[in-house]
C-alpha cells in the first residue's frame, strides 16, 4: 500500500463525512440564525428557546435525509471493503 493510497482513502472518507454531515449542519445554521433574529427583535435571551428549535430541526432533517445519508455510508464502506484484496496484495 503507497502513501498515495493512504491519501485517497483518507480524503474520500473525509468527503463522505462532510457530505453525511453537511445537512444537519446547514439545517442547525439556518436554525439558529433565525432564532437569533428573532430574539434580538424581541429582546428574549432564554438559552432553551435556541437549543429546542435546533433540537427538533436536526431530528427532522435526520428523519428525512436519513435514508440518503445511510445509503452513501453504505456506500462508501462497500468500496471500501472491495478495495481490501487490492490493497494487499
Amino acid at each position: 500500500m503507497t502513501p498515495a493510497t493512504v491519501v485517497e482513502i483518507g480524503r474520500s472518507a473525509v468527503e463522505v463525512m462532510l457530505l453525511v454531515s453537511a445537512p444537519m449542519f446547514i439545517a442547525a445554521l439556518v436554525t439558529g440564525l433565525i432564532v437569533s433574529i428573532f430574539q434580538a427583535a424581541t429582546q428574549i435571551n432564554e438559552m432553551t428557546l435556541t437549543f429546542v428549535p435546533k433540537l427538533v430541526v436536526i431530528f427532522g432533517v435526520l428523519v428525512l435525509a436519513g435514508p440518503w445519508m445511510l445509503t452513501l455510508l453504505t456506500d462508501y464502506i462497500r468500496r471500501l471493503f472491495e478495495s481490501i484484496p487490492g490493497l494487499i496484495g
